[in-house]
């Protein structure tokens, strides 16, 4: 053979190799789909439409039409456990965020991600997959200043390959503290024109249109929507206006009615009684108004969706894309700035301040001005929106979004933990517009991404540490119709209240957290009672025993001991409740 030909023969052999090796990574990416989790913020189980809500939520809906809506799914209780659990497949107490960022110096209850638990993204880039993650993280310390910050717990050292949003968990939406990219903090771009949510769906949607379509990718979007403050932009709460003016009491019920024909509920789910009566509210346009701007912000966010959905279609990748779409909490009752009887500012006085600088940065959690000087304003009277205000909205609207279930974020009750679950994959799920009531939780998203990515779940971490063993099952059985075949019960604890759950019977209590004690047993039947009004703990006293000391054992193996009321120091506000 001649040189040339030799030279020919090399090039085609080379050449065929490329070839074959580029259809096996796109037969690869099409057998292994990439996988988007959307995690929204203090938002209660019947607010999206397809949960029985008012608002409007388009894109939400579609998703749910095009594919399976979860009735019985879990998270913590709380924003904070809830992102570690989500991110690592484990109880948030082993993987050290128990509680909230803060250091208790107890193995469950350090605030920082510790090194024997695994997120999703370190499982999944061995296995080939790019990873993304935009929004609220919160699974380490929040930082004050530049001075000696410490990244070692931030997305790029937890295994994503971009990132932006901001390290802590709440702040403006105008002008959020601990706002980063990739991994150094930066101010918000065009602080004129930025609005946090929209500035998630942005960066989530370049994400995608900038990604090497060869591999498939994960992609974690936390938005902060809806937790307060509550900030809107004025075109989407004129969206809603006069919508809530027939106040919650009248609302609730509509939405129970709505649920019951969606069958999201059954109707031995009854409506648990109401916080306040509507005519007793002190000001009913003030409160119709900020609800409104909940609303906007559940409408931006699902607009947000919405783009991202379009991304994935225009690059051809939606068919083979799992979207899966929750909650951190549920509805929230924090009202500390709304229950203030007077207009009043943050900083204390009317005093406008100088303006921020365009590289300035923000560290607060709640600013004192705006990045213009303006005094931010909190109080009865205030009605937020603006970049000005700094306002929640309250409990009897978060009693509303839990519709039809008790309490709230905090709690342990199905008011506190129930969350919407959407799955959207048309290539992978058969099941379109069909309701799946089996019980799943948090720790459920990390095996289900295990299974999909066909990746091998760490025994140790980088620095050899042993990694906890996943917790939870693949929810992809589901995806088919089949059952989970979940071996284990499902647990809580979070601020000293506790839960087991074991097929249909649920154990649940109550801390009075302010008196330092957990509260008694309560056991419910959920295939009777989803809305914990009968208490069935004195008729089955021996289910009680089996139960708890299930529950007792898992926290002596999970690092859920000691109980928050027993480690938290007392305040004054407890001194006086005992």
């Amino acid at each position: 053979m001649s040189s040339v030909a030799t030279r020919h023969c090399v090039v085609f052999c080379l050449s065929l190799f490329a070839a074959t090796a580029l259809l096996r990574s796109v037969a690869s990416a099409a057998e292994r789909p990439n996988i988007i989790v959307i995690l929204t913020d203090d938002m209660g189980f019947s607010d999206i439409g397809c949960f029985g809500g008012e608002m409007e939520t388009p894109n939400l809906n579609a998703l749910a039409d095009g594919g399976l809506r979860f009735t019985q799914f879990y998270n913590t209780g709380r924003c904070c456990p809830t992102r570690a659990s989500l991110l690592t497949g484990l109880y948030p107490h082993q993987a050290s965020i128990g509680w909230m960022e803060t250091d208790h110096h107890l193995p469950g209850y350090r605030g920082d991600l510790n090194r024997n638990c695994a997120t999703i993204a370190e499982v999944l880039r061995p296995a080939g997959y790019a990873t993304y993650a935009v929004g609220k993280w919160h699974v380490t310390h929040p930082f004050n200043s530049l001075e000696g910050l410490s990244k070692h717990n931030w997305p790029l050292q937890r295994g994503f390959d971009r990132y932006f949003g901001t390290i802590r968990g709440g702040g403006s939406y105008f002008d959020p503290g601990n706002l980063v990219s990739d991994n150094e903090p930066i101010p918000p771009p065009d602080p004129e024109h930025f609005y946090y949510t929209d500035a998630i769906s942005d960066h989530a949607v370049q994400f995608i249109d900038q990604h090497d379509a060869q591999k498939p990718f994960f992609m974690y979007v936390a938005y902060t929507a809806a937790h307060w403050p509550m900030h809107a932009k004025p075109a989407d709460i004129a969206k809603y206006e006069g919508r809530f003016d027939a106040g919650w009491d009248q609302l609730r019920e509509e939405r129970y009615d709505r649920m019951l024909k969606l069958g999201v509920i059954g109707p031995s789910a009854k409506l648990s009684p109401h916080v306040k009566d509507w005519t007793n509210a002190a000001d009913q346009q003030w409160e119709a108004d900020g609800m409104e701007v909940y609303a906007a912000m559940v409408d931006c966010m699902d607009q947000g969706v919405g783009r991202i959905v379009d991304a994935l279609r225009k690059r051809g990748q939606l068919d083979n894309t799992l979207i899966l779409y929750l909650q951190d909490n549920g509805g929230c009752q924090e009202q500390g700035n709304k229950m203030r009887p007077q207009p009043t500012t943050v900083a204390g006085n009317d005093n406008p301040a100088p303006p921020m600088g365009p590289d300035e940065l923000q560290f607060a959690l709640t600013p004192r001005h705006t990045r213009d000087g303006r005094p931010v304003r909190i109080g009865h009277g205030v009605t937020p929106g603006p970049p000005d205000t700094y306002m929640e909205y309250g409990i009897e609207w978060a009693n509303l979004s839990n519709t039809p279930f008790r309490l709230y974020k905090h709690f342990v009750h199905e008011g506190g933990i129930s969350t919407p679950l959407i799955a959207h994959w048309p290539a992978g799920i058969s099941r379109h517009g069909e309701l799946e009531p089996q019980p799943g939780h948090l720790i459920d998203v990390m095996a289900t991404c295990v299974d999909l990515a066909q990746a091998d779940y760490p025994g140790e971490s980088a620095t050899g540490e042993p990694i906890h063993p996943a917790e939870g099952v693949s929810l992809t059985p589901a995806f088919r119709g089949e059952s989970l075949n979940r071996p284990n019960p499902i647990f809580w604890e979070h601020e000293g209240h506790r839960a087991i759950r074991v097929g249909d019977w649920k154990l649940v209590s109550r801390a009075r957290t302010y008196q330092g004690k957990t509260g008694p047993w309560q056991l419910y039947d959920l295939s009777r009672d989803r809305s914990e009004m009968n208490d069935l703990a004195k008729q089955f006293p021996e289910r009680v025993n089996e139960m708890s000391a299930q529950w007792q054992a898992w926290a002596e193996r999970a690092n859920v001991l000691p109980l928050m009321p027993e480690w938290r120091p007392k305040s004054k506000r407890d001194e006086a409740a005992d």
